[in-house]
C-alpha cells in the first residue's frame, strides 16, 4: 500500500504587500520610540520647570520677606528705592544754564532770621558777619514788606519768606523741616534785634565745633542787654562756660554739682544756634500751634545728643548784645519765657467782653504765659501716656 505525503504548503506572498508591510512595521516601531524618548524628555522638562517654579516662589516669598524688613518712607511703597529723594535744601537753581552745586569741600550753615523793615540796618549788619563763612541766609518777613530789601548786595542770594505777623517759630516749624535743613552743620535761628560787633562767624563755629556743642549761644553782654539768665551772660574768663555758680533771684543756688536748667544745659531763645542731630529733635518738639514756644528753652537738653551739662554751653569769647527791641506786640513779647517759667497764665480763660481793655505787648505776652501751661501740661500727659520712654535725666531716687 503506497503512503501519499502530503505537500507542505508555501505562500507566496506579493512583493509590494510584502515591502508594506515591513515598512509599516518599521514606522511603528520608530514612532514608538520616538514617543518613549520623547515622552522622557518631555518628563525631564517638566521636572526642570517645576523645580524652576519652585524655586522662584520660593526666591520672591526671600525677598518679600527681606522687603518687608526696610524702612521706606511712607508714601514711597510702590515706587524703586533708587528713585526716591528724601531730602532736599535751600540751594537756589537758575531757570537755565549750568546748574549751582553744592560745596562740598566745606560744610554750609543756615542763618535762619524773622524780620521787619524797622530793624533792616541791625539785619544787614548781622548779615554781613556771616557772608564770608560759608551760610545760607532765610529771613521769614513777618510784616510781609520784603521788596523793600532787594537794595541789599546780598538779598537776591537769600530766601525770602512771608506771612503776616508770625513767629520765627511759626515759620522754623513750617519751613525748616529736619529733610529741608539736613546738608546744613549748623542752623543760627536768631532774633532780628541783636548787636554783633564783638562776634565773628568763622571764630564761632570753630569754637562750637572743638567744644563738641550740639547746642549754644554766643553769650550776652551783661553791661548793655536784656540778660533774663544769669547763665547766658558773658564771663569775660574764659573762651565757653556750661555752668554758674550763682544765687538766682527767687533763691535757687546753682553751683558745680547742679545738672538742671537753667543752672546748666540751658540757653535763651534769642540767638540759639543747633547742630543739625540736634535740629532734628527740636523740630519734633515744636508744638505746632503754639506759635511763642514758650516752655521749650526749658526742654531743649533732652536734644543734645547726650549729656545736656556738656553738650549745651554758652560762648564767651564771641559774644553779642540782646537789646529787646519791641516787635510782634512789643518787648514783652520778646521776653524769653524761663522768665515767667514759673508765672500762672492769669485771664486766660476769660470771655473777651470780660477781658480788661490792653495793649498788644499785654495781649501777646497773656497768650505766651497762656501757651507756656499748656506745653507744660502736654509735656506731663506725654510722660504719662508713654510706657517706653525713660527720662535720661531723672535723678535717682534711694529707697528709705
Amino acid at each position: 500500500m503506497m503512503m501519499l505525503k502530503t505537500p507542505t504548503s508555501i505562500s507566496h506572498e506579493d512583493p509590494k504587500r510584502r515591502f508594506f508591510s515591513c515598512s509599516f512595521l518599521s514606522t511603528i516601531a520608530m514612532l514608538s520610540a520616538v514617543l518613549f524618548f520623547g515622552s522622557q524628555f518631555v518628563v525631564t522638562d517638566y521636572k526642570e520647570k517645576f523645580l524652576a517654579w519652585g524655586s522662584v516662589n520660593g526666591m520672591q516669598h526671600t525677598i518679600s520677606k527681606s522687603c518687608e524688613t526696610q524702612c521706606r518712607p511712607e508714601g514711597t511703597e510702590a515706587l524703586p528705592k533708587g528713585i526716591v529723594s528724601k531730602t532736599s535744601d535751600l540751594l537756589m537753581q537758575p531757570l537755565w544754564g549750568p546748574r549751582n552745586k553744592k560745596n562740598t569741600k566745606s560744610s554750609t550753615n543756615l542763618l535762619a532770621m524773622a524780620v521787619g523793615l524797622k530793624q533792616k540796618e541791625s539785619v544787614n549788619k548781622i548779615v554781613k558777619k556771616f557772608i564770608s563763612s560759608d551760610f545760607v541766609f532765610m529771613l521769614f518777613h513777618y510784616d510781609g514788606r520784603v521788596n523793600e530789601w532787594r537794595d541789599l548786595e546780598w538779598s537776591g542770594k537769600a530766601i525770602h519768606v512771608s506771612a503776616m505777623n508770625q513767629t520765627k517759630w511759626w515759620y522754623a516749624k513750617r519751613f525748616l523741616h529736619p529733610d529741608i535743613v539736613s546738608d546744613y552743620e549748623f542752623i543760627f535761628l536768631w532774633d532780628e534785634d541783636l548787636g554783633i560787633e564783638n562776634f565773628n562767624a568763622g571764630r564761632y563755629l570753630s569754637i562750637i565745633r572743638k567744644e563738641g556743642l550740639e547746642i549754644s549761644q554766643p553769650a550776652l553782654d551783661p553791661d548793655n542787654s536784656e540778660v533774663h539768665h544769669l547763665l547766658t551772660a558773658r564771663d569775660n574768663r574764659t573762651e565757653v562756660h556750661r555752668k554758674i555758680n550763682k544765687t538766682l533771684r527767687g533763691g535757687r543756688k546753682c553751683d558745680e554739682n547742679s545738672t538742671d536748667p537753667p543752672c546748666t544745659g540751658f540757653v535763651e531763645m534769642m540767638a540759639p544756634v543747633f547742630s543739625q542731630a540736634s535740629w532734628r529733635c527740636i523740630w519734633h518738639m515744636i508744638q505746632n500751634d503754639l506759635v511763642h514756644a514758650w516752655g521749650l528753652d526749658f526742654q531743649l537738653g533732652y536734644c543734645a545728643q547726650g549729656d545736656r551739662t556738656k553738650n549745651i554751653g554758652i560762648v564767651d569769647s564771641e559774644y553779642i548784645i540782646h537789646y529787646g527791641i519791641p516787635s510782634l506786640g512789643g518787648s514783652a513779647a520778646n521776653k524769653t519765657n524761663a522768665e515767667a517759667n514759673d508765672q500762672p497764665a492769669q485771664n486766660i480763660n476769660l470771655p473777651s467782653s470780660e477781658q480788661p481793655v490792653s495793649d498788644p505787648r499785654t495781649e501777646v505776652r497773656k497768650l505766651s504765659l497762656a501757651e507756656l501751661e499748656t506745653f507744660k501740661n502736654r509735656w506731663k500727659k506725654a510722660i504719662r501716656e508713654d510706657n517706653c520712654w525713660i527720662d535720661p535725666f531723672q535723678k535717682n531716687i534711694t529707697a528709705k
